[in-house]
């Protein structure tokens, strides 16, 4: 997979990983949920369950793609969430999320589901995200040319980029040199 795409993959959470395979405004350059095959390889991708959608479900995980986004992003800047975005998450969580299978071996199969089911455990996600001790954690990439979004997971509490391999090193070769000028 290129890095940008792998890029997109880094925030340990399904919902804020949705989030980032495009949206509205700004974001838009940036959509990759262009066809049913899109979105079948991204949920699939995304939650590890094999997922099946046809061209009618691009639109619909589309506005809850957004809606999760926006409340991220609201989220990390302590801004009010939109009565509207909340609804559209707080609906598709109320779909049946997908349900992983017991084998005899031991081991856990997750079979193939729905794009409303995929839909549904990504909006949980975001709800558990989002209400949950992580919800002061997350936000957005310090590097001024970035924008993703990511939970700071660390002990600390201090992680600012989204990758330390891609824009924390860019930002920290970008001070070296600053540092040797000045």
């Amino acid at each position: 997979m290129p890095l940008a795409e792998r890029r997109r993959f880094l925030t340990g959470r399904p919902s804020l990983d949705f989030a980032h395979t495009g949206g509205e405004g700004p974001l838009v350059r940036w959509e990759i949920l262009h066809s049913g095959d899109d979105l079948t390889r991204w949920m699939s991708l995304i939650l590890s369950v094999d997922v099946v959608a046809e061209y009618a479900d691009v639109e619909p995980a589309r506005q809850v793609r957004n809606a999760i986004g926006r409340l991220a992003y609201a989220r990390a800047a302590a801004e009010p969430f939109a009565p509207a975005d909340v609804q559209i998450v707080n609906t598709a969580a109320r779909g049946v999320p997908p349900t992983p299978q017991l084998r005899p071996d031991g081991t856990a199969v997750n079979p193939a589901t729905s794009v409303e089911a995929a839909l549904s455990a990504l909006a949980r996600d975001a709800i558990d995200l989002f209400s949950g001790p992580l919800r002061d954690r997350i936000r957005v990439c310090a590097a001024e040319n970035c924008g993703l979004l990511l939970v700071d997971a660390s002990r600390p509490g201090d992680r600012r980029w989204c990758s330390m391999q891609v824009c924390g090193n860019r930002a920290k070769v970008r001070a070296h040199r600053e540092a040797r000028k000045g």
